[in-house]
Order: C-alpha cells, then sequence, then structure tokens
C-alpha cells in the first residue's frame, strides 16, 4: 500500500515538473563581464594597464637581452673558452630566473589589481542585478562559466553593464 502511494506521488511530481521548470525565468550572467564592460570597469582598466606599462615594458626588455645573449651564445659558442661558456649559461639562468620571477609578480599584481576593481564596482552591480530580477521576475541566475550551452538571448550581461552605464552618469 505504501509503495503505490509512493509511486503515485512519484509520478505525479515527474509530470507536474515540466510545467513548473516551464514557467521559471532562468537567465545567463557573467558578473565579470558587466563589471569590465562597464564604462567605469573600462576606464579602471585602462588605468591599470597604463600603471603596469612600466613594469611590462622593463620585462619584456629582459626578454629581449635574455634573447640576445642565447642568440650569442648558439652564434659564439664554438669560439668561447670554456670558461666564457659557463659564465655565460650561468649568466642566462640567472636571467631566465629573474624573468620568471618578473612575470609572475607581474600577473599577480595585475590579478590582484583586477580583483579590486570588480570589488569596488559590485554594489553598483549588485544593485544593477537586483533590480532586474525584480523588474524581469527573474527566478534563476546562471553563471556562463558552468554551463555547457546558453542560448545567447538568455545572457542579460550586456543589459547589466548598460544598466551599470546609464546609473554612473
Amino acid at each position: 500500500m505504501f509503495n503505490k502511494l509512493a509511486m503515485a506521488l512519484l509520478v505525479t511530481a515527474i509530470m507536474a515538473a515540466p510545467s513548473v521548470y516551464a514557467e521559471m525565468k532562468i537567465v545567463v550572467l557573467d558578473p565579470a563581464r558587466a563589471i569590465a564592460g562597464s564604462d567605469e570597469g573600462k576606464l579602471l582598466l585602462a588605468n591599470l594597464e597604463s600603471e603596469l606599462k612600466e613594469d611590462q615594458d622593463k620585462l619584456v626588455a629582459s626578454v629581449e637581452a635574455f634573447q640576445a645573449l642565447q642568440a650569442k651564445m648558439q652564434k659564439d659558442g664554438e669560439v668561447m673558452s670554456d670558461s666564457d661558456k659557463r659564465k655565460t649559461v650561468k649568466e642566462l639562468e640567472s636571467m631566465q630566473v629573474d624573468i620568471q620571477f618578473a612575470q609572475q609578480k607581474l600577473q599577480k599584481e595585475a590579478q590582484d589589481r583586477q580583483q579590486e576593481i570588480l570589488q569596488s564596482l559590485a554594489p553598483q552591480f549588485q544593485k544593477v542585478r537586483d533590480d532586474l530580477i525584480q523588474i524581469d521576475q527573474i527566478d534563476m541566475i546562471v553563471n556562463p562559466n558552468v554551463l555547457q550551452y546558453a542560448n545567447a538571448k538568455h545572457d542579460i550581461t550586456k543589459r547589466v553593464t548598460e544598466k551599470m552605464n546609464e546609473q554612473s552618469k
């Protein structure tokens, strides 16, 4: 008796499920893209890029110096003395370590600063998102990074960005 009742409830739930899901409004929203695409986000990211430009230029110069020394070693290696070869190899190894450290440091700095930008604009983003949830009666928001596929018509990222731009004016 209990098994029949449980089975009947299960069948009823399965049959009712599609109608429940059909009424739900599910949208896709990429918070990072919405914030970075806003006018203020673009401005802050451009400022960050210009602030890090000097360090990037130094890194590029170091890589070029490394490549030049490496080319010299390949070209003149056969005529170099053993001590000059060891000295050049040691210098190349040292330069390579310095370049890797500088790359990691620059990458970490850029990531940290980008995160600060996202956090500074998060309250504005959240307000716009919450307003759209109320206006459009949205039931669920999904991040596109966890989806295998979503039709572009369900993506409200651009709309959030536009609303953020309207609010900042």
